[in-house]
């Protein structure tokens, strides 16, 4: 979902589609040019199991891939940022996949939002209240970031209605991990994990109290 937000808001798939059923092609002419994904630098705010997963996606297409962590991960290629601001001013897109903490609530404060600049990108896979949402939408409307897609939300199910009428904001229903194969999935894990319990044995997923 990550990726598909991403190359969605770049290449403007969304809005040019609207733009077609609209019937404004025939009448206006060509739809504005979308952008390239090879050769973007994008900067990846949690590198757990989504945010490798999302990586290893974005080196296929040819992106070069930066990261933000609790932790740098040495055994990864990619370049570490402590600095979230550092990496967004390193970066033409942000994509977080970070679970909310005390820590990461506003984490992409409007600093952040203003390093990433008029030509960046932001996706959010994590949770709503990482970016401080209203400075979000203020950028987005003065035009002060680029795009933004988005699969959560600060208060779901409200969406800010300033979202609603810009072509450069591709919205989704928090819905990035719920496919059927992956609740299949899940419940399989379930099921495994409780047969494993009551053997005796190692569990696959064992909670990790931190």
């Amino acid at each position: 979902m990550a990726v598909g937000l991403f190359i969605d808001v770049m290449r403007k798939i969304s809005a040019s589609n609207r733009y077609v059923r609209d019937g404004l092609w025939a009448t206006r002419g060509d739809y504005p040019l979308g952008s390239k994904i090879g050769g973007k630098t994008v900067g990846i705010v949690g590198l757990g199991n989504i945010g490798l997963g999302v990586a290893k996606r974005l080196e296929a297409f040819g992106c070069r891939v930066l990261y933000n962590s609790r932790s740098e991960r040495p055994s990864l290629s990619y370049r570490y940022y402590s600095d979230v601001c550092e990496l967004a001013a390193e970066s033409d897109a942000l994509i977080i996949c970070c679970a909310l903490t005390e820590q990461t609530h506003h984490m992409i404060n409007k600093e952040v939002l203003c390093a990433l600049g008029r030509e960046g990108v932001i996706v959010n896979v994590g949770r709503g209240a990482i970016i401080d949402e209203k400075e979000m939408v203020r950028c987005l409307v003065r035009g002060e970031i680029a795009g933004a897609g988005l699969d959560v939300f600060e208060n779901e199910p409200d969406v800010p209605k300033e979202l609603f009428g810009l072509d450069n904001v591709v919205l989704s229903p928090h819905q990035a991990v719920v496919t059927p194969e992956s609740m299949v999935g899940l419940s399989e894990v379930v099921t495994e994990n409780l047969e494993a319990f009551f053997s005796n044995k190692p569990l696959l997923s064992p909670a990790v109290i931190i």
